[in-house]
């Protein structure tokens, strides 16, 4: 099975996006200079649509 948490990370940091703290569980919250909003990123990531969320919260055109 997939893993897409890295590639996610990667992505987001290259956008500009960035680590504001620890969630509940094991999230992260991070924050889009795009949309100007904190969005929520599991540590585990396991299924493209959820991958594919993330890049939509954050404001990238990007798809797995």
């Amino acid at each position: 099975m997939a893993e897409y948490e890295k590639k996610v990370r990667q992505v987001l940091r290259e956008n500009g996006c960035y680590f504001i703290r620890h969630g509940k569980g094991d999230h992260d919250i991070w924050h889009s200079p795009i949309t100007g909003r904190n969005f929520p990123v599991d540590g585990e990531i396991r299924i493209r649509h959820v991958a594919n969320g993330i890049m939509k919260q954050a404001g990238i055109d990007y798809h797995f």
